[in-house]
Protein backbone atom coordinates (compact mmCIF):
# COMPACT_ATOMS: atom_id res chain seq x y z
CA UNK A 1 0.00 0.00 0.00
CA UNK A 2 3.01 2.30 0.30
CA UNK A 3 3.89 5.14 2.62
CA UNK A 4 3.60 8.88 2.22
CA UNK A 5 5.76 10.28 -0.55
CA UNK A 6 7.85 13.18 0.66
CA UNK A 7 9.36 15.70 -1.75
CA UNK A 8 12.35 17.82 -0.80
CA UNK A 9 14.04 20.90 -2.18
CA UNK A 10 17.44 20.94 -3.86
CA UNK A 11 19.01 22.63 -0.85
CA UNK A 12 17.60 20.03 1.55
CA UNK A 13 18.74 17.13 -0.63
CA UNK A 14 22.26 18.47 -1.09
CA UNK A 15 22.68 19.06 2.65
CA UNK A 16 21.44 15.54 3.46
CA UNK A 17 23.67 13.92 0.84
CA UNK A 18 26.69 15.83 2.12
CA UNK A 19 25.99 14.65 5.66
CA UNK A 20 25.64 11.04 4.51
CA UNK A 21 28.75 11.19 2.30
CA UNK A 22 30.79 12.32 5.29
CA UNK A 23 30.11 8.92 6.87
CA UNK A 24 30.95 6.81 3.79
CA UNK A 25 34.01 6.07 1.63
CA UNK A 26 34.46 8.37 -1.37
CA UNK A 27 32.28 7.49 -4.32
CA UNK A 28 29.86 5.27 -2.39
CA UNK A 29 26.75 7.36 -3.04
CA UNK A 30 27.44 7.68 -6.77
CA UNK A 31 28.08 3.95 -6.99
CA UNK A 32 24.76 3.20 -5.28
CA UNK A 33 22.91 5.67 -7.52
CA UNK A 34 24.49 4.34 -10.73
CA UNK A 35 23.91 0.71 -9.77
CA UNK A 36 20.23 1.34 -9.06
CA UNK A 37 19.86 3.32 -12.28
CA UNK A 38 21.49 0.55 -14.33
CA UNK A 39 19.16 -2.05 -12.78
CA UNK A 40 16.08 -0.03 -13.72
CA UNK A 41 17.31 0.49 -17.29
CA UNK A 42 18.10 -3.22 -17.67
CA UNK A 43 14.60 -4.08 -16.45
CA UNK A 44 13.08 -1.72 -19.00
CA UNK A 45 15.18 -3.16 -21.82
CA UNK A 46 14.32 -6.72 -20.85
CA UNK A 47 17.62 -7.93 -22.28
CA UNK A 48 20.84 -5.92 -22.43
CA UNK A 49 22.71 -7.99 -24.97
CA UNK A 50 22.73 -6.34 -28.40
CA UNK A 51 20.67 -3.33 -27.31
CA UNK A 52 21.84 0.24 -27.84
CA UNK A 53 21.59 2.92 -25.14
CA UNK A 54 22.33 6.59 -25.82
CA UNK A 55 23.51 8.76 -22.91
CA UNK A 56 22.89 12.51 -23.15
CA UNK A 57 25.43 13.78 -20.66
CA UNK A 58 26.16 17.20 -19.28
CA UNK A 59 28.63 18.10 -16.56
CA UNK A 60 28.55 17.32 -12.87
CA UNK A 61 27.42 14.40 -10.78
CA UNK A 62 24.18 13.82 -12.70
CA UNK A 63 26.31 13.01 -15.75
CA UNK A 64 28.55 10.87 -13.55
CA UNK A 65 25.58 8.77 -12.40
CA UNK A 66 24.65 8.14 -16.04
CA UNK A 67 28.22 7.35 -17.12
CA UNK A 68 28.80 4.82 -14.36
CA UNK A 69 25.38 3.28 -15.10
CA UNK A 70 26.36 3.16 -18.78
CA UNK A 71 29.55 1.31 -17.85
CA UNK A 72 27.51 -1.27 -15.94
CA UNK A 73 25.16 -1.70 -18.91
CA UNK A 74 28.09 -2.07 -21.31
CA UNK A 75 29.49 -4.86 -19.15
CA UNK A 76 26.13 -6.61 -19.50
CA UNK A 77 26.26 -6.51 -23.30
CA UNK A 78 24.72 -3.14 -24.21
CA UNK A 79 26.18 -0.93 -26.88
CA UNK A 80 26.52 2.37 -25.02
CA UNK A 81 27.06 5.66 -26.86
CA UNK A 82 27.49 9.07 -25.28
CA UNK A 83 26.43 12.40 -26.70
CA UNK A 84 28.48 14.79 -24.57
CA UNK A 85 26.82 18.17 -24.03
CA UNK A 86 29.67 19.54 -21.94
CA UNK A 87 33.37 19.91 -22.55
CA UNK A 88 33.96 18.51 -19.07
CA UNK A 89 31.81 15.43 -18.46
CA UNK A 90 32.50 13.62 -15.19
CA UNK A 91 36.12 12.44 -15.71
CA UNK A 92 36.06 9.27 -13.61
CA UNK A 93 32.66 8.25 -14.95
CA UNK A 94 33.82 8.80 -18.52
CA UNK A 95 36.94 6.71 -17.92
CA UNK A 96 34.83 3.90 -16.43
CA UNK A 97 32.50 3.96 -19.43
CA UNK A 98 35.35 3.77 -21.93
CA UNK A 99 37.02 0.98 -19.97
CA UNK A 100 33.78 -1.02 -20.20
CA UNK A 101 33.59 -0.57 -23.99
CA UNK A 102 31.34 2.47 -24.26
CA UNK A 103 32.21 5.26 -26.63
CA UNK A 104 31.74 9.00 -27.00
CA UNK A 105 30.23 10.15 -30.28
CA UNK A 106 32.20 12.75 -32.18
CA UNK A 107 30.51 16.04 -33.00
CA UNK A 108 28.18 15.47 -35.94
CA UNK A 109 28.49 11.68 -35.73
CA UNK A 110 24.96 10.24 -35.89
CA UNK A 111 25.58 6.98 -34.04
CA UNK A 112 23.14 4.11 -34.02
CA UNK A 113 19.43 4.49 -33.50
CA UNK A 114 19.17 3.64 -29.78
CA UNK A 115 16.62 1.45 -28.05
CA UNK A 116 16.59 3.75 -25.01
CA UNK A 117 17.94 7.17 -24.05
CA UNK A 118 19.29 8.23 -20.67
CA UNK A 119 18.69 11.93 -20.03
CA UNK A 120 21.50 13.29 -17.86
CA UNK A 121 21.80 16.71 -19.47
CA UNK A 122 21.29 18.64 -16.24
CA UNK A 123 20.56 17.50 -12.69
CA UNK A 124 18.75 19.05 -9.77
CA UNK A 125 20.86 22.20 -10.01
CA UNK A 126 19.58 23.04 -13.48
CA UNK A 127 17.22 25.88 -14.33
CA UNK A 128 14.00 25.51 -16.33
CA UNK A 129 14.60 25.34 -20.07
CA UNK A 130 17.32 23.75 -22.22
CA UNK A 131 20.15 25.10 -24.36
CA UNK A 132 19.88 24.69 -28.15
CA UNK A 133 22.51 21.92 -28.24
CA UNK A 134 20.47 19.85 -25.80
CA UNK A 135 17.30 20.44 -27.82
CA UNK A 136 19.15 19.26 -30.94
CA UNK A 137 20.45 16.15 -29.15
CA UNK A 138 16.92 15.25 -28.09
CA UNK A 139 15.63 15.80 -31.63
CA UNK A 140 18.14 13.20 -32.89
CA UNK A 141 16.43 10.52 -30.78
CA UNK A 142 12.82 11.66 -31.09
CA UNK A 143 10.43 8.77 -30.54
CA UNK A 144 12.89 6.72 -28.48
CA UNK A 145 11.88 5.95 -24.86
CA UNK A 146 13.63 8.27 -22.39
CA UNK A 147 14.69 7.56 -18.82
CA UNK A 148 15.40 10.77 -16.91
CA UNK A 149 18.23 10.62 -14.40
CA UNK A 150 17.03 12.29 -11.19
CA UNK A 151 14.71 14.76 -12.98
CA UNK A 152 13.75 15.45 -16.61
CA UNK A 153 16.23 18.05 -17.80
CA UNK A 154 14.76 21.53 -18.15
CA UNK A 155 12.02 21.38 -15.47
CA UNK A 156 11.74 23.56 -12.38
CA UNK A 157 12.94 21.15 -9.70
CA UNK A 158 11.72 23.03 -6.61
CA UNK A 159 8.59 24.53 -8.15
CA UNK A 160 7.15 21.99 -10.59
CA UNK A 161 7.08 24.75 -13.20
CA UNK A 162 8.06 24.66 -16.88
CA UNK A 163 9.68 27.49 -18.81
CA UNK A 164 10.98 26.60 -22.24
CA UNK A 165 12.11 23.30 -23.80
CA UNK A 166 12.36 20.31 -21.47
CA UNK A 167 12.64 16.56 -21.53
CA UNK A 168 9.43 14.52 -21.45
CA UNK A 169 10.49 11.25 -19.83
CA UNK A 170 8.81 7.88 -20.07
CA UNK A 171 10.32 6.99 -16.67
CA UNK A 172 12.31 8.95 -14.10
CA UNK A 173 14.80 7.30 -11.77
CA UNK A 174 15.71 9.46 -8.80
CA UNK A 175 17.78 8.97 -5.68
CA UNK A 176 17.04 9.00 -1.97
CA UNK A 177 13.78 10.93 -2.02
CA UNK A 178 11.28 12.61 -4.33
CA UNK A 179 11.86 16.12 -5.63
CA UNK A 180 8.99 18.62 -5.73
CA UNK A 181 8.80 18.39 -9.54
CA UNK A 182 8.05 14.66 -9.29
CA UNK A 183 4.75 15.39 -7.55
CA UNK A 184 3.62 18.85 -8.71
CA UNK A 185 2.30 19.67 -12.17
CA UNK A 186 3.03 20.74 -14.80
CA UNK A 187 6.52 19.26 -14.36
CA UNK A 188 5.17 16.02 -12.86
CA UNK A 189 3.48 15.27 -16.17
CA UNK A 190 6.94 15.30 -17.79
CA UNK A 191 8.37 12.74 -15.34
CA UNK A 192 6.34 9.64 -16.12
CA UNK A 193 6.40 7.00 -13.37
CA UNK A 194 9.05 7.86 -10.78
CA UNK A 195 11.27 5.21 -9.18
CA UNK A 196 13.35 6.06 -6.10
CA UNK A 197 16.72 4.36 -5.63
CA UNK A 198 17.64 4.16 -1.95
CA UNK A 199 21.04 5.63 -1.16
CA UNK A 200 21.28 3.78 2.12
CA UNK A 201 18.98 1.99 4.48
CA UNK A 202 15.55 3.47 5.22
CA UNK A 203 16.07 6.73 7.06
CA UNK A 204 19.81 6.89 6.35
CA UNK A 205 19.46 10.11 4.36
CA UNK A 206 19.09 12.80 7.08
CA UNK A 207 16.29 14.84 5.54
CA UNK A 208 14.19 17.45 7.38
CA UNK A 209 10.38 17.29 7.48
CA UNK A 210 8.91 17.84 4.03
CA UNK A 211 6.55 20.66 3.11
CA UNK A 212 5.28 18.86 -0.01
CA UNK A 213 3.93 15.34 0.39
CA UNK A 214 1.54 12.90 -1.27
CA UNK A 215 -0.70 10.58 0.72
CA UNK A 216 -0.65 6.90 -0.16
CA UNK A 217 -3.29 4.28 0.59
CA UNK A 218 -1.76 3.39 3.97
CA UNK A 219 -1.86 7.04 5.03
CA UNK A 220 -5.50 7.38 4.02
CA UNK A 221 -6.39 4.18 5.88
CA UNK A 222 -4.71 5.57 9.01
CA UNK A 223 -6.47 8.95 8.82
CA UNK A 224 -9.94 7.78 7.78
CA UNK A 225 -12.54 7.99 10.60
CA UNK A 226 -14.09 4.59 11.29
CA UNK A 227 -17.06 3.91 13.57
CA UNK A 228 -16.54 2.07 16.84
CA UNK A 229 -18.88 -0.37 18.51
CA UNK A 230 -20.60 2.29 20.61
CA UNK A 231 -21.02 4.89 17.86
CA UNK A 232 -24.41 6.05 16.60
CA UNK A 233 -25.50 8.33 13.77
CA UNK A 234 -24.97 11.51 15.75
CA UNK A 235 -21.59 10.60 17.21
CA UNK A 236 -20.35 9.74 13.72
CA UNK A 237 -21.09 13.30 12.61
CA UNK A 238 -23.91 15.15 10.88
CA UNK A 239 -23.07 17.01 7.68
CA UNK A 240 -25.31 19.70 6.23
CA UNK A 241 -25.49 20.46 2.51
CA UNK A 242 -26.52 23.83 1.10
CA UNK A 243 -26.17 23.32 -2.64
CA UNK A 244 -28.16 23.38 -5.85
CA UNK A 245 -30.79 25.74 -7.21
CA UNK A 246 -33.65 25.76 -9.67
CA UNK A 247 -31.11 26.53 -12.38
CA UNK A 248 -28.57 23.91 -11.25
CA UNK A 249 -30.46 21.17 -9.41
CA UNK A 250 -27.95 18.50 -10.40
CA UNK A 251 -25.17 20.19 -8.46
CA UNK A 252 -27.21 19.89 -5.27
CA UNK A 253 -28.01 16.23 -5.91
CA UNK A 254 -24.38 15.38 -6.61
CA UNK A 255 -23.11 17.24 -3.55
CA UNK A 256 -25.62 15.32 -1.43
CA UNK A 257 -24.48 12.07 -3.08
CA UNK A 258 -20.89 12.78 -2.06
CA UNK A 259 -21.94 13.66 1.49
CA UNK A 260 -24.19 10.57 1.72
CA UNK A 261 -21.49 8.09 0.71
CA UNK A 262 -21.41 6.62 4.22
CA UNK A 263 -18.54 8.51 5.85
CA UNK A 264 -20.76 10.54 8.21
CA UNK A 265 -23.67 9.35 10.32
CA UNK A 266 -26.32 11.66 8.87
CA UNK A 267 -26.84 14.14 6.05
CA UNK A 268 -29.16 17.17 6.21
CA UNK A 269 -30.19 19.10 3.10
CA UNK A 270 -31.25 22.76 3.25
CA UNK A 271 -31.94 24.58 0.01
CA UNK A 272 -34.22 25.07 -2.97
CA UNK A 273 -37.59 23.33 -2.52
CA UNK A 274 -37.46 21.73 -5.96
CA UNK A 275 -34.02 20.30 -5.25
CA UNK A 276 -35.15 19.18 -1.79
CA UNK A 277 -37.97 17.15 -3.33
CA UNK A 278 -35.53 15.41 -5.67
CA UNK A 279 -33.10 14.79 -2.81
CA UNK A 280 -35.85 13.05 -0.84
CA UNK A 281 -36.69 10.90 -3.87
CA UNK A 282 -33.14 9.85 -4.60
CA UNK A 283 -31.75 9.82 -1.05
CA UNK A 284 -34.53 8.92 1.40
CA UNK A 285 -31.97 8.72 4.23
CA UNK A 286 -31.26 12.47 3.95
CA UNK A 287 -33.23 14.70 6.35
CA UNK A 288 -33.98 18.41 6.63
CA UNK A 289 -32.73 21.32 8.73
CA UNK A 290 -31.18 20.80 12.16
CA UNK A 291 -27.88 20.83 14.00
CA UNK A 292 -24.78 19.83 12.05
CA UNK A 293 -21.07 19.39 12.71
CA UNK A 294 -20.03 20.71 9.27
CA UNK A 295 -21.47 22.34 6.16
CA UNK A 296 -20.83 21.74 2.47
CA UNK A 297 -21.81 24.96 0.70
CA UNK A 298 -21.88 26.53 -2.72
CA UNK A 299 -22.19 23.96 -5.47
CA UNK A 300 -24.73 25.24 -7.99
CA UNK A 301 -26.26 27.79 -5.58
CA UNK A 302 -26.35 30.46 -8.31
CA UNK A 303 -27.87 33.76 -7.07
CA UNK A 304 -28.39 32.37 -3.56
CA UNK A 305 -24.68 31.67 -3.04
CA UNK A 306 -24.00 34.60 -0.72
CA UNK A 307 -27.04 33.98 1.44
CA UNK A 308 -26.42 30.25 1.81
CA UNK A 309 -22.80 30.88 2.77
CA UNK A 310 -23.82 33.49 5.34
CA UNK A 311 -26.37 31.11 6.88
CA UNK A 312 -23.83 28.28 7.07
CA UNK A 313 -21.19 30.55 8.63
CA UNK A 314 -23.66 31.51 11.36
CA UNK A 315 -23.49 27.99 12.81
CA UNK A 316 -19.76 28.37 13.55
CA UNK A 317 -18.87 24.85 12.40
CA UNK A 318 -16.29 23.72 9.82
CA UNK A 319 -17.16 24.57 6.23
CA UNK A 320 -16.19 23.37 2.79
CA UNK A 321 -16.93 26.10 0.25
CA UNK A 322 -17.20 25.48 -3.48
CA UNK A 323 -18.22 27.06 -6.77
CA UNK A 324 -20.55 30.08 -6.61
CA UNK A 325 -19.92 30.66 -2.90
CA UNK A 326 -16.17 31.12 -3.40
CA UNK A 327 -16.80 34.63 -4.71
CA UNK A 328 -18.31 35.61 -1.34
CA UNK A 329 -15.94 34.18 1.25
CA UNK A 330 -14.59 37.62 2.15
CA UNK A 331 -17.94 39.41 2.16
CA UNK A 332 -18.51 39.17 5.90
CA UNK A 333 -15.40 40.87 7.33
CA UNK A 334 -12.42 39.48 9.19
CA UNK A 335 -10.19 36.52 8.28
CA UNK A 336 -11.65 33.13 7.53
CA UNK A 337 -11.54 30.55 10.29
CA UNK A 338 -8.87 27.86 10.06
CA UNK A 339 -11.71 25.34 9.85
CA UNK A 340 -12.66 26.45 6.32
CA UNK A 341 -11.77 24.46 3.17
CA UNK A 342 -11.98 26.27 -0.17
CA UNK A 343 -12.17 24.09 -3.30
CA UNK A 344 -11.56 26.18 -6.44
CA UNK A 345 -10.52 25.06 -9.89
CA UNK A 346 -7.84 27.10 -11.66
CA UNK A 347 -10.25 29.67 -13.07
CA UNK A 348 -11.93 30.27 -9.72
CA UNK A 349 -8.59 30.57 -7.94
CA UNK A 350 -7.45 33.06 -10.55
CA UNK A 351 -10.46 35.24 -9.73
CA UNK A 352 -9.83 34.90 -6.01
CA UNK A 353 -6.22 36.08 -6.41
CA UNK A 354 -6.66 38.62 -9.22
CA UNK A 355 -4.44 36.49 -11.48
CA UNK A 356 -4.93 34.88 -14.87
CA UNK A 357 -5.98 31.28 -15.29
CA UNK A 358 -2.86 30.68 -17.39
CA UNK A 359 -0.69 31.89 -14.52
CA UNK A 360 -2.41 29.57 -12.03
CA UNK A 361 -2.05 26.58 -14.34
CA UNK A 362 1.62 27.37 -15.00
CA UNK A 363 2.44 27.84 -11.28
CA UNK A 364 -0.18 25.92 -9.29
CA UNK A 365 2.01 25.33 -6.23
CA UNK A 366 2.79 29.03 -5.87
CA UNK A 367 -0.83 30.09 -6.29
CA UNK A 368 -2.30 27.46 -3.97
CA UNK A 369 0.09 28.55 -1.24
CA UNK A 370 -0.65 32.22 -1.90
CA UNK A 371 -4.37 31.63 -1.60
CA UNK A 372 -4.08 29.61 1.62
CA UNK A 373 -2.02 32.38 3.19
CA UNK A 374 -4.22 35.19 1.88
CA UNK A 375 -7.50 33.60 2.96
CA UNK A 376 -6.26 31.93 6.14
CA UNK A 377 -7.89 28.66 5.09
CA UNK A 378 -7.12 25.30 3.57
CA UNK A 379 -7.20 25.61 -0.22
CA UNK A 380 -7.81 22.62 -2.46
CA UNK A 381 -6.83 23.46 -6.04
CA UNK A 382 -8.41 20.94 -8.39
CA UNK A 383 -6.39 19.53 -11.26
CA UNK A 384 -4.69 16.45 -12.65
CA UNK A 385 -2.56 16.64 -9.53
CA UNK A 386 -4.87 18.22 -6.96
CA UNK A 387 -3.05 20.38 -4.41
CA UNK A 388 -4.22 20.84 -0.82
CA UNK A 389 -2.44 23.81 0.76
CA UNK A 390 -2.50 24.69 4.44
CA UNK A 391 -1.99 28.28 5.49
CA UNK A 392 1.42 27.44 6.99
CA UNK A 393 2.75 26.48 3.53
CA UNK A 394 2.45 22.69 3.76
CA UNK A 395 0.98 21.09 0.65
CA UNK A 396 -0.35 17.61 -0.05
CA UNK A 397 -0.57 16.40 -3.64
CA UNK A 398 -3.26 13.94 -4.66
CA UNK A 399 -2.15 11.73 -7.53
CA UNK A 400 -5.05 9.27 -7.37
CA UNK A 401 -7.68 9.29 -10.07
CA UNK A 402 -8.10 8.89 -13.80
CA UNK A 403 -8.33 11.33 -16.72
CA UNK A 404 -11.98 10.26 -17.04
CA UNK A 405 -12.62 12.17 -13.77
CA UNK A 406 -12.58 15.40 -15.79
CA UNK A 407 -16.36 15.36 -16.04
CA UNK A 408 -19.16 17.74 -15.06
CA UNK A 409 -20.30 17.47 -11.46
CA UNK A 410 -17.27 15.61 -10.13
CA UNK A 411 -16.30 18.65 -8.04
CA UNK A 412 -19.77 18.74 -6.48
CA UNK A 413 -19.31 15.16 -5.29
CA UNK A 414 -15.92 16.07 -3.85
CA UNK A 415 -17.41 18.97 -1.89
CA UNK A 416 -19.97 16.70 -0.25
CA UNK A 417 -17.34 14.07 0.47
CA UNK A 418 -15.04 16.57 2.21
CA UNK A 419 -18.01 17.92 4.18
CA UNK A 420 -18.75 14.40 5.46
CA UNK A 421 -15.13 13.96 6.56
CA UNK A 422 -15.20 17.31 8.37
CA UNK A 423 -18.38 16.29 10.17
CA UNK A 424 -16.79 12.95 11.09
CA UNK A 425 -14.07 14.83 12.92
CA UNK A 426 -11.12 15.18 10.56
CA UNK A 427 -9.15 18.41 10.67
CA UNK A 428 -9.65 20.52 7.52
CA UNK A 429 -6.20 19.75 6.03
CA UNK A 430 -6.75 16.02 6.54
CA UNK A 431 -10.37 16.12 5.39
CA UNK A 432 -9.44 17.86 2.14
CA UNK A 433 -6.47 15.63 1.35
CA UNK A 434 -8.20 12.37 2.33
CA UNK A 435 -11.30 13.46 0.42
CA UNK A 436 -9.27 14.22 -2.70
CA UNK A 437 -7.53 10.84 -2.53
CA UNK A 438 -10.78 8.89 -1.99
CA UNK A 439 -12.48 10.86 -4.77
CA UNK A 440 -9.74 9.87 -7.21
CA UNK A 441 -9.65 6.27 -6.04
CA UNK A 442 -13.44 5.96 -6.35
CA UNK A 443 -13.29 7.41 -9.86
CA UNK A 444 -10.66 4.86 -10.87
CA UNK A 445 -12.83 2.02 -9.58
CA UNK A 446 -15.98 3.39 -11.21
CA UNK A 447 -14.24 4.03 -14.51
CA UNK A 448 -12.66 0.62 -14.95
CA UNK A 449 -10.56 2.25 -17.65
CA UNK A 450 -13.48 3.86 -19.46
CA UNK A 451 -15.85 6.84 -19.26
CA UNK A 452 -17.83 7.66 -16.15
CA UNK A 453 -20.24 10.29 -14.86
CA UNK A 454 -20.05 12.10 -11.55
CA UNK A 455 -22.81 10.15 -9.82
CA UNK A 456 -20.86 6.94 -10.34
CA UNK A 457 -17.95 8.41 -8.41
CA UNK A 458 -20.13 8.93 -5.34
CA UNK A 459 -21.48 5.38 -5.59
CA UNK A 460 -17.94 3.97 -5.70
CA UNK A 461 -16.70 5.68 -2.51
CA UNK A 462 -17.68 2.73 -0.26
CA UNK A 463 -15.72 0.37 -2.51
CA UNK A 464 -12.71 2.69 -2.36
CA UNK A 465 -12.89 2.60 1.45
CA UNK A 466 -13.22 -1.19 1.50
CA UNK A 467 -10.18 -1.49 -0.75
CA UNK A 468 -8.07 0.26 1.90
CA UNK A 469 -8.51 -2.79 4.15
CA UNK A 470 -7.34 -5.27 1.49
Amino acid sequence: MGVMRRAHTVQEIRAAEAALMATLPDGTLMDRAATGLAHHVADLLGSCYGRTVRLLVGSGDNGGDALYAGAALARRGCRVEVRALSETPHPAGLAALRAAGGRVLAAGEPGRRPDLVLDAVVGIGGRPGLRPDAVAALAEVAGVPVVAVDVPSGVGVDTGELDGPHVVADVTVTFGTHRVCHLVDPAAAACGPVHVVELGGPGDLPLPPSAVTALQAADVARLLPRPGGTDHKYSRGVVGVRAGSARYPGAGLLCVAGAASGLAGMVRYVGDDTVADRVREQHPEVVGAGRVQAWAVGSGTDAAARRTLEEARADDVPLVVDADALAHVTDFGGPLASSVVLTPHAGELASMLGASRDAVEARPLEHARRAAAAYGAVVLLKGRRTLVADRDGDVRVSASGTPWLATAGAGDVLTGLIGALLAAGLAPYDAASVGAWLHGSAATLASGGGPLVAGEVALAVPAAVRALAD
